[in-house]
């Protein structure tokens, strides 16, 4: 029997999470070693299965199944396909880039990384579960830890990490209740003998699923993983919870967390409810918009580097949405794609951020300028995420958000004029906030401040290396998310016609 290597992958930060536990604390290197050791491991093997992955075969590969929970029909049963396997490896890295973003953390260091293990577990198993029980399970073994860490590891800079803290735990659990809600409701239509999501699919095919079941169901799925996506109305957590999270949180919550939300919409909206999905897609379009032009546009207002961050994230998750809402493989490849670039890209911002705030205890433009000047390596780290943010191209952000404009352009020309729209103020508030901090006057205050070298220079150089490698060799991306979106292709074809809801589209 073979390595089961996404096994493996699950259990490498928890079991670091174990032996860190048993280390003094005063074993400050070895706990930052196990936590380092467990996550290039993790690492490097989803590297593996990602350039192992068979694209002309697609489904599922790397399939683990063992019986659990008999009476609910639970099993342990993992897998990855085009669709989760971009997810784990976005997961992997960032979570590999948080571990040296936090390599000088004085306060509590061994208590730190136990739960960064943990955070960085639950995330990776929510993208490979194929069993929804355990989906569930490792999506609310989440939410402890962030809680937690930023209370006490947080920010107060310009809210109360407490204020923040709870406002995220409120939001994520929030949404977590109305998916347990749709979960349950959906185990029980479909016969209540199995959680397994292929034979939810199956049953949703044979007619198991009324319309108006799905129709119900999607409803509380949507708002479930809407809120997660920071879907207006339910985004006001997301750039609170930013600021006052401690750097590693921040990119996991912007680079991974948020991404549960549109994978959940795939994977379970779409694959096990299309009818439903069908009927609220005109709805998902029209808040795409809203959260396309609204929090870019407060995003332009923001002196807080966090908060500027924050809102364009939440401006990126509309195009997410809207390649969604779209309903054809284009779009929703361009979805997929998005919130990988979305992803890294955030990442390398709150790296870059709190690297600077962890020197100097700033973080407002005004008060910084002329970084370029004394911290050229960090200067080349802001400006590959800011050029990604606005979708130059040759970097990773470029061909996802084009793919999601031809495919919803067709679908809801209104909307994709909209966001085209959008990349406008992205490029305002984002290009302005470089030019101040980076090539404003020199300012001999920083000249004290040390530029990124050792472990502090692992993120950009991680990071930085997807970055502009799915810019370049966009195939790489796209090839692997094609081949899990062309067996959805028969399915979007029936759907097709003019959405419901709305009487059609925008």
């Amino acid at each position: 029997m073979g390595l089961p290597l996404l096994s493996t992958v699950l259990l490498a930060p928890l079991l670091a999470a174990l032996a860190i536990c048993l280390l003094p604390r005063e074993s400050r290197d070895q706990i930052r070693l196990i936590a380092a050791g467990a996550m290039t491991l993790a690492t490097v093997l989803t590297l593996y299965a990602y350039a192992a992955y068979d694209t002309a075969a697609g489904g599922m590969q790397f399939t683990e199944s063992i019986p659990w929970i008999t009476d609910l029909g639970v099993t342990y049963a993992l897998g990855v396909d085009g669709i989760s396997l971009p997810m784990l490896l976005l997961t992997d890295v960032i979570g590999l880039a948080s571990v040296f973003s936090s390599w000088n953390i004085e306060k509590r260091p061994k208590d730190f990384f136990v739960l960064l293990m943990v955070l960085i577990a639950g995330v990776t198993g929510t993208f490979i579960a194929r069993d929804l029980f355990i989906f569930l399970l490792c999506y609310e073994v989440v939410v402890i830890p962030i809680y937690i860490m930023v209370l006490i590891w947080g920010s107060t800079k310009r809210v109360p990490k407490e204020y923040a803290g709870i406002k995220l735990t409120i939001f994520l659990l929030m949404g977590s209740a109305f998916m347990l809600v749709g979960v349950v409701s959906l185990f029980l239509e479909a016969g209540g003998q199995t959680f397994d999501m292929a034979a939810l699919v199956e049953a949703s095919r044979t007619g198991m699923l009324s319309e108006d079941f799905q129709i119900f169901a999607f409803l509380l799925l949507l708002l479930g993983f809407g809120s997660l996506l920071s879907m207006f109305p339910f985004h006001s957590w997301s750039p609170d919870g930013y600021a006052g999270a401690p750097t590693a949180v921040s990119m996991i919550h912007a680079g991974v967390l948020k991404k549960i939300g549109g994978y959940g919409l795939i994977r379970l909206g779409l694959l096990v409810l299309p009818l439903g999905a069908k009927f609220w897609a005109p709805l998902i379009a029209a808040l795409a918009m809203i959260n396309v032009m609204y929090a870019a546009y407060i995003a332009m207002v923001q002196k807080d580097l966090k908060y500027i961050i924050g809102y364009s994230s939440v401006s990126h998750m509309g195009y997410v949405l809207l390649g969604f809402a779209a309903l054809n493989a284009v779009s929703i490849t361009g979805a997929i794609a998005n919130m990988v670039a979305h992803g890294i890209m955030a990442s390398l911002f709150f790296s870059q951020i709190g690297y600077i705030y962890e020197r100097t205890h700033l973080r407002s433009v005004p008060e910084l300028a002329g970084l370029a000047h004394h911290l050229p390596r960090l200067t080349v780290g802001f400006m590959l995420a800011g050029l990604a943010s606005v979708g130059l191209p040759g970097l990773i952000g470029f061909v996802p958000e084009f793919t999601i404009f031809v495919g919803t352009l067709s679908v809801y020309p209104v909307c994709a004029f909209l966001a085209i729209a959008g990349i406008i103020f992205s490029a305002l508030y984002i290009l302005r906030m470089l030019a101040k901090v980076l090539f404003g006057p020199r300012v001999e205050r920083f000249a004290a401040v040390p530029d990124e070298q050792g472990a502090d220079l692992v993120p950009l150089l991680l990071l930085g290396v997807f970055l502009v490698g799915f810019g370049l060799f966009p195939e790489l991306l796209m090839g692997v998310i094609r081949s899990g979106v062309t067996p959805l292709e028969p399915l979007l074809a029936q759907l097709s016609g003019a959405p419901t809801l709305l009487g059609g589209g925008f």
